[in-house]
């Protein structure tokens, strides 16, 4: 699968109100399908109050009006299907927002739902019942004076946590599952699948041994107990039971303390099929860091799963700055793609990064993300990756003709699709040319992966896939690189580099594919 993502707010708004919505991504199409990708992920679009801007869901079965409605939804699956792709639902089911009626009645212990959500007593000083803190700052009970208790939220306050310990809340998030794929989604990407469950215990989190680099008290913790909890493998193969009755594809994804480990959890044969950390969404760009990440993916994720690689998303400063290291952008930008579709397993592409588009500035009056506001300047937000996507050079990058309810940055204007589309060397047809590359080529699309010894800051690795192989090196440092190459080597992808009769001279950013018979 290669799956490409589109967070609603920002890709084109079709009515002019300074937001994206489900029209827009319909219109927008053609686009998508020339990338030559899967599918599309699309971030949640359910009816919200917007504290999370859809993360936090008070109707799992409704579309909220700023995106449309399920008729724009409805028509654009069949325009997605007419094109080949299938359209993926953002499940967020660790948590709903406050204004959820499950939540309302939850609060006055109504309806059966009393224990709905992860509920406690205070200590008898009145305190909250265990050391738990929120991912966004402070701590992760909110008292409630309805109910005399506290409520555990993982992220805002607004966003109460399922008790999902209660058969019955499995039973009622499985049911919101079947009304999408009933509609024919091809299925979905679960957010946040580390903190799905918790301790049923409330036991204290242990402190962190080193947390001089945290942000703020979330990061002075191991968490161990509010999350990551063993109870979430059987409700994951109830999941993937209820997705197999339907043919659909499932994508988790895992943070928190030890992901990798937890991705390998949380897929298999009658788990999930594939997942994606953010192992590769930090500011190492280093040869040694790549290659410990898929070493480590090798030995977690087994056949029939597939790990999923990304290097960008909705939540991380975009790729094209974290490694850009003072190197060329463009240049850069391509290694980055390659090295995306060269890896084993399903791809996340993040909207504009077929683009190579940087992480936007987004000036402190105009922010939206609270969590940036919060932690201002130690800490930015999210708002950098998340601004609208630039479509031609027109006022807003043609994404409106409203305000748009993030700006648009000067450079991404410069960058967009209409521009890059006409020019043959751009980073977008690069893109399109490495995807259709993946494509033909059993052994990127299908094969298996082995690391190789490298000079320091090169990685390199061979794709195999009955008796094909490529060998693939990506030169991550800021200097020039040699490497010894099996004779007779051809290239069929490269950037900055010279092949040899047994030897190859990388250059900054350098990367190349090569076709050659290697021993087994």
């Amino acid at each position: 699968m290669i799956i490409y993502q589109v967070y609603p707010r920002s890709y084109f708004d079709a009515n002019n109100d300074g937001i994206g919505d489900l029209a827009g991504i319909e219109k927008k199409l053609d686009h998508i399908a020339s990338l030559g990708v899967d599918a599309i992920w699309i971030s949640p679009f359910f009816q919200s109050p917007m504290k999370d801007f859809g993360y936090d869901v008070s109707d799992y079965r409704a579309v909220d009006p700023i995106f449309g409605n399920m008729q724009d939804f409805d028509r654009l699956l069949e325009s997605a299907r007419r094109r080949g792709l299938g359209v993926m639902v953002d499940m967020v089911i660790s948590h709903t927002s406050d204004q959820h009626a499950w939540f309302k009645d939850s609060r006055a212990r109504e309806n059966g739902r009393g224990d709905w959500y992860l509920w406690a007593d205070p200590k008898p000083d009145g305190s909250p019942p265990n050391n738990w803190v929120s991912v966004f700052g402070g701590p992760a009970w909110r008292w409630d004076a309805e109910r005399r208790q506290y409520y555990f939220h993982s992220f805002f306050s607004s966003q109460p946590d399922l008790n999902m310990h209660n058969p019955q809340v499995q039973d009622q998030v499985l049911a919101e599952m079947k009304f999408w794929l009933e509609k024919g989604v091809a299925g979905f990407r679960f957010d946040a699948c580390n903190h799905i469950f918790q301790d049923p215990l409330l036991r204290n989190n242990p402190p962190r041994d080193d947390s001089s680099n945290a942000l703020h008290p979330y990061g002075f913790q191991v968490h161990l107990y509010d999350q990551g909890r063993p109870e979430m493998l059987p409700f994951v193969e109830r999941i993937r039971a209820l997705l197999d009755r339907y043919g659909a594809y499932s994508l988790a994804e895992v943070g928190g303390h030890d992901p990798i480990k937890l991705m390998g959890d949380y897929t298999g044969a009658k788990r999930l099929h594939s997942a994606y950390s953010f192992a590769l969404m930090t500011p190492d760009s280093s040869a040694a860091h790549a290659r410990r990440v898929i070493s480590t993916l090798e030995e977690a994720i087994k056949a029939p799963a597939t790990p999923c690689y990304a290097l960008s998303n909705h939540d991380k400063a975009r790729v094209a700055t974290r490694w850009q290291k003072g190197r060329d952008r463009d240049r850069t930008v391509r290694q980055n793609l390659a090295l995306l579709f060269a890896m084993k397993g399903d791809i996340c592409m993040y909207q504009g990064e077929e683009l190579g588009l940087p992480e936007a500035e987004v000036p402190f009056e105009r922010l939206q993300d609270p969590f940036g506001i919060t932690f201002w300047p130690k800490f930015k937000g999210r708002d950098g990756c998340r601004t609208p996507m630039p479509w031609n050079s027109r006022p807003h990058g043609g994404f409106t003709t409203a305000e748009p309810w993030l700006p648009v940055d000067s450079l991404h204007r410069e960058l967009n699709v209409e521009t890059q589309d006409a020019r043959p060397g751009s980073v977008l047809n690069f893109a399109r040319q490495v995807i259709a590359l993946r494509k033909e080529r059993p052994e990127l699309a299908r094969g298996g992966i082995r690391l190789l010894d490298a000079p320091e800051g090169v990685l390199a690795f061979v794709r195999e896939y009955e008796g094909k192989r490529l060998l693939c090196l990506f030169n991550m440092e800021t200097a020039p690189r040699e490497m010894a190459i099996p004779r007779g080597a051809r290239a069929i992808l490269e950037q900055d580099t010279a092949v040899g009769d047994g030897n190859v001279s990388l250059g900054v950013s350098g990367f190349c594919f090569l076709e050659h018979a290697l021993p087994a």
